[in-house]
């Protein structure tokens, strides 16, 4: 992620400007090859490391749950110019100011976890 510069605050940036199609590439060669994946293993039947059967069943829809969701994921990627996966690159890479934003992303994720219950899915 870090070479790709998918890490990379600026490409970040510059994707959410329309500027360049370089994250889009990212994102859309991975969101391709998932869909692959996942429909290579619902045909072959392919079972989990320990012999049992994957357990792929359709998420509930709801347009609020993935508008709100979406929305509070993309103010955070955006605020902080890394979603959680380029975080712990740049933490690798040295960047010591990230680690701030991450335990922000746990907190976030423990208080999520308090009031799960209390929230409508």
């Amino acid at each position: 992620m870090y070479k790709s510069e998918a890490a990379s605050w600026f490409r970040i940036y510059e994707m959410f400007e329309f500027g360049a199609f370089h994250m889009y590439g990212i994102i859309g060669s991975a969101l391709i090859i998932g869909v692959l994946g996942v429909q290579y293993i619902k045909r072959n039947n392919i079972k989990a490391m320990g012999g049992q059967e994957m357990q792929l069943k359709p998420k509930d829809k709801s347009i609020a749950r993935y508008l709100i969701g979406g929305i509070i994921f993309g103010l955070g990627w955006a605020l902080a110019g890394a979603c959680p996966g380029p975080m712990y690159v740049l933490a690798g890479a040295g960047y010591i100011s990230i680690l701030v934003v991450i335990a922000a992303a746990l907190f976030g994720t423990f208080v999520y976890g308090l009031l799960r219950n209390k929230l409508p899915h």
